[in-house]
């Protein structure tokens, strides 16, 4: 009695892991590759389904964007310049099947060739082209880094270059160069404000030389100015052609007079 009791019971504990073996669930987020016997059969979920036990064995996959960051590299630009630059890449699984047959290891094996290709293309450009054309490069480094995932079932979705940390003479030389060039432009600007300043003051003495009433106004427009600052000394314009008349009627210097000729 006792001992088909017991053997009652561990019957149905050996069923019930059989059960609990058998039976899986998977999220919405995860797929299940099912192997039988050493060979593939597909990926299963999501939701409730049912392998055979001992027989088959499920590995979970997630499917959901990995966001991964590229430890920072040392890289020799195009123009020998050593940079130090990190970086940070989004993938995720797009056939599960792939991913589990493919590689042994996707996520590992996505870090070390973004790794690689990121000191690679670093390596051919230009420091200015690194720090102008940020998203040219980063497009450039998804493509690739995408190109070589793609047979592992991986979708590389996005790659970005983070921060570029310059050494202290570059960063030096750099402000060195921006300020002469804020230089340079202050005196194109003020240059180009003394042309234009010189072209509009020809421009009105050729009208006032064309108006004579308009330069009589003119300096009487100043002289109510000069007056209204309530200063002492007081201005009388005249005429160029006065001033022009009293030189004609000055008498000629006695030492400018012209000597006789000795016979």
């Amino acid at each position: 009695m006792n001992s088909g009791l017991i053997g009652i019971i561990l019957g149905a504990a050996v069923l019930l892991l059989l059960l609990m073996a058998a039976v899986k669930v998977v999220p919405e987020y995860e797929r299940g590759v099912i192997f039988r016997l050493g060979r593939i059969i597909g990926a299963k979920g999501p939701g409730l389904f049912v392998i055979i036990p001992i027989v088959d064995r499920m590995v979970r996959v997630s499917l959901r964007t990995v966001t991964m960051d590229i430890p920072p590299q040392d890289v020799i630009t195009k123009d020998n310049v050593t940079v130090r630059v990190n970086a940070v890449t989004y993938f995720n699984v797009v056939d599960p099947n792939r991913s589990v047959l493919s590689i042994e290891d996707h996520i590992k094996g996505t870090s070390q060739i973004a790794q690689t290709t990121l000191r690679s293309i670093l390596g051919q450009v230009d420091l200015d082209e690194l720090l102008v054309n940020r998203d040219e490069i980063n497009q450039r480094l998804q493509q690739i880094i995408d190109d070589v995932t793609n047979p592992w079932g991986v979708k590389v979705t996005l790659v970005e270059v983070k921060d570029v940390e310059l050494p202290e003479t570059m960063r030096r030389a750099m402000a060195r160069q921006a300020e002469a060039e804020r230089d340079r432009r202050a005196k194109v600007i003020h240059a180009k404000g003394e042309f234009e300043a010189a072209e509009t003051l020809a421009h009105a003495a050729e009208r006032l030389e064309g108006h004579p009433a308009a330069m009589h106004l003119r300096i009487l427009s100043t002289m109510a100015e000069v007056s209204s600052e309530r200063n002492s000394t007081l201005i009388f314009p005249l005429p160029m052609e006065v001033l022009r008349l009293v030189d004609m009627l000055r008498p000629p210097d006695a030492g400018s007079a012209p000597r006789p000729v000795q016979t």
